[in-house]
């Protein structure tokens, strides 16, 4: 198993909630046309969740209990069944057991490296999941979060232009003939727009920088009536009051030049600062610290400030918006920076709070490597990329469903004593010690009342919504 993996119950452990589980699969029986793929989707995404140390296509069959992995093989490659239209239908769940109308969607991507030349998508490039320069497949996912949990919503492939221009590998990968090459931000805006037309209950979007510096992005999102709290980088432009401008002339300003027809700054109006520069500029009262999402010792600070500010589009002042900061306690020097589109009476926890929300993609992440072997897949085309990826969001889904069921708050995917490390040492059985009879009595204490957690557990790392201010020091 690989470090930090969660170590999931048995298939037998399954029983307990065996009818939850039919009817979650029975939502995509209709996408097989056939009764073997359907048979086979089921096993696969259960043996995702299983104890596999990873999910390539011979110890998934082992686990399901299969001779050769060539069934396993064929409903990534060649069996008959949309990956998209099982997307949507995950969509579905989505909505009626986590939505609410103030959900959050997050944007983010993560790389899987990956060797040689033959994985679709695979190049040279920089991966967050690396920190530099990899060889590495992108994948740009979309995800969800409420007050009921957080789940990948939507996921896209990042082909690079190198692949979008040479036929024969796009061929030899099976890319579509009508995929061209599209930014990250493109993708994202592309699946928040699945997304709303599903009908996603989605209040607010939020990002890192590289969805938060594309403006096409941000005004896309403003002009759908969504809000949106968005990271930049420093140097992301904005004015910190209005400045004049000149409209066109209706008449040419020197007799013998060229009709002036676009607006421009007025002469001796400021051009844009950065946002840094007008966050320096801030008083100390104008900062406050908050708490707004929990660590794993406790409630992680940070000071929070925000002002109204112009933005910029083409060097010219356009709507205005909310710039937000974010300060470490520990270091003052280290500064994040939003940009959002929210309301002029919007609270500062509220934006606080969505800006903080961003990280829970990254627990989706490390949950979905960690626990259903997202990045374990030994797949090289375009179809087979995203079946795998979408078998294992609809694992992730559902795990995340059982966790909202469970009566220990914080234990996932069940109850402790089917995750040793989220129990006390001293408590944990020994070799010597029945690991089933711990399982049943993990399984029995569904639907009861949850007793109470002990302090000295280790738990991993969960997000809990809420803001609480604390005046500054």
């Amino acid at each position: 198993m690989s470090p930090g993996a969660s170590e999931l119950p048995a298939a037998a452990a399954w029983d307990a909630l065996a009818a939850d589980f039919e009817a979650f699969h029975a939502r995509f029986a209709g996408l097989f046309a056939r009764s073997e793929p359907r048979e086979q989707a089921i096993k696969y995404v259960r043996s995702l969740m299983g104890p596999a140390a990873r999910r390539n296509g011979w110890q998934l069959a082992e686990a399901i209990g299969d001779p050769t992995p060539d069934r396993v093989q064929r409903l990534l490659y060649s069996a008959d069944w949309s990956a998209d239209a099982a997307r949507d239908l995950l969509m579905d769940f989505t909505i009626e057991q986590f939505g609410d109308p103030q959900g959050i969607g997050v944007l983010d991507e993560t790389g899987f490296l990956k060797k040689g030349t033959k994985s679709v998508g695979v190049a040279r490039q920089y991966s967050g999941t690396a920190g530099k320069i990899e060889n590495c497949q992108i994948g740009v996912f979309l995800s969800y979060t409420s007050p009921r949990g957080h789940v990948i919503l939507d996921r896209r492939l990042y082909l690079p232009e190198s692949w979008c221009s040479d036929p024969a590998r796009r061929q030899e990968a099976h890319v579509p003939e009508d995929v061209a090459f599209q930014t990250k931000p493109q993708l994202a805006m592309q699946m928040l727009h699945d997304a709303w037309q599903r009908g996603v209950p989605m209040a607010w979007v939020t990002g890192d920088e590289v969805y938060g510096d594309d403006p096409v992005l941000r005004d896309g999102i403003a002009a759908q009536g969504h809000r949106y709290v968005l990271a930049v980088i420093s140097s992301a432009p904005v004015w910190p009051q209005r400045p004049a401008v000149a409209e066109p002339p209706t008449e040419r300003e020197h007799p013998r030049g060229p009709l002036r027809t676009r607006t421009r700054l007025a002469p001796g109006a400021p051009h844009a600062s950065t946002v840094a520069k007008v966050v320096a500029q801030w008083s100390p009262k104008q900062w406050h610290r908050l708490a707004v999402h929990q660590g794993e010792k406790g409630p992680i600070e940070y000071d929070w400030a925000r002002a109204r500010v112009v933005d910029s589009r083409r060097r010219l002042p356009t709507d205005e918006i909310w710039l937000l900061a974010r300060r470490s306690v520990s270091n003052p020097s280290e500064v994040a920076y939003y940009l959002s589109n929210a309301g002029a009476a919007t609270p500062l926890a509220t934006l606080a709070h969505v800006a903080s929300t961003r990280y829970t993609i990254e627990q989706c992440f490390e949950e979905a490597k960690d626990d259903v072997g997202l990045d374990h897949y030994e797949v090289r085309t375009w179809p087979s990329w995203h079946r795998y990826i979408t078998l294992g969001m609809m694992a992730l889904a559902w795990l995340a469903f059982v966790r909202a069921k469970l009566p220990a708050e914080g234990a996932f995917p069940y109850a402790p004593a089917m995750n040793p490390e989220l129990v006390p040492k001293a408590a944990r059985p020994g070799p010597g010690k029945n690991a089933e009879r711990v399982q049943k009595a993990a399984l029995d204490t569904l639907g009861k009342k949850s007793p109470p957690r002990s302090k000295k557990a280790t738990l991993r790392r969960r997000w809990r919504p809420g803001a609480f201010p604390k005046s500054v020091a």
